[in-house]
């Protein structure tokens, strides 16, 4: 394939494209340090927990800490195949999404060593979470180096982005808020998980980005990525679900509240893809990132 040079030609960059504007909020809000972030209390707040408790805070970073681990792992096919189609602004931004993926998983680990707790957590890894992020969330991802189709290129975000980020990922945060923050506990996790909701806040937008790009280019992956989202939804629910199962709810979070995000966030999903049918490209191109929920 012969390469053809982009940015030293007249076109440059695309400064007014998503992509490009994601990359350069990345730079100026994503470079924060995991080991700054002060764990005194949180030290102090682990220390007076019921077992209980720890039981289900361990459980919650867990999953929060094996599903970084995972997206970290599963990014570089999507970043090949961006590059390989020559996509310069998506590329850029990419490479702050892979090094903030990793910066959240550090932050997790790290606060796991603050507090002194160095066992392995893979027991609360029930069958659910194995089966998104030992099977489904690699495999989409694992694709995409032999097959750079627009409907496997679709698989990959609806399964990074709209569900494990969009529906998992947000209603986690949802989750921590619930349980520390209206408990005035655990002030260095809420910090590092506010500032990481922020960095995620670009990874769904580009998702969401990427699969409007492909909806307006090929109409028919909206029926892909909707059937997908439905096959999806069930796996939310019961993970969501499993941990009041299993542990009860000893900080008396809203059970009904939670699930009930849970079906706003996969809703919401939708609502915003559906926006791209009958978008012209460059409509979606130089959308705003406001329009996306970017913090």
């Amino acid at each position: 394939m012969k390469r053809t040079k982009l940015t030293t030609s007249s076109r440059s960059f695309r400064e007014d494209t998503l992509p490009f504007k994601l990359y350069q909020k990345a730079k100026k809000f994503g470079v924060w340090n995991p080991v700054d972030i002060n764990f005194s209390q949180d030290i102090e707040d682990w220390k007076s927990f019921t077992s209980i408790e720890r039981e289900v805070l361990l459980r919650i970073i867990s999953l929060f800490q094996g599903g970084e681990e995972a997206v970290t792992l599963d990014l570089l096919p999507l970043i090949m195949a961006i590059a390989k189609e020559g996509r310069i602004e998506e590329e850029m931004y990419l490479t702050t999404f892979l090094f903030e993926e990793a910066k959240h998983m550090e932050f997790f680990r790290y606060t796991l060593d603050q507090i002194g707790e160095t066992g392995d957590l893979t027991v609360y890894h029930s069958e659910t979470y194995k089966s998104i992020f030992y099977e489904i969330l690699p495999e989409a991802m694992e694709n995409l180096i032999h097959d750079q189709s627009p409907e496997a290129l679709a698989e990959a975000a609806t399964v990074y982005n709209m569900f494990t980020e969009g529906v998992l990922a947000e209603t986690g945060y949802f989750g921590f808020y619930q349980t520390l923050e209206d408990n005035n506990m655990m002030p260095g996790l809420l910090k590092g998980v506010g500032l990481l909701k922020k960095d995620e806040s670009r990874h769904i937008a580009y998702g969401t980005f990427l699969l409007q790009r492909i909806i307006s280019e090929h109409p028919h992956i909206f029926r892909q990525v909707e059937k997908r989202m439905a096959e999806l939804a069930p796996l939310a629910i019961a993970l969501n679900m499993e941990g009041y199962d299993r542990f009860g709810n000893p900080f008396d979070n809203d059970k009904q509240a939670v699930l009930d995000f849970t079906m706003k966030q996969l809703t919401v999903r939708m609502e915003i893809l559906a926006r791209a049918k009958g978008k012209k490209i460059e409509e979606i191109y130089q959308s705003n990132e406001k329009e996306y929920g970017v913090l």
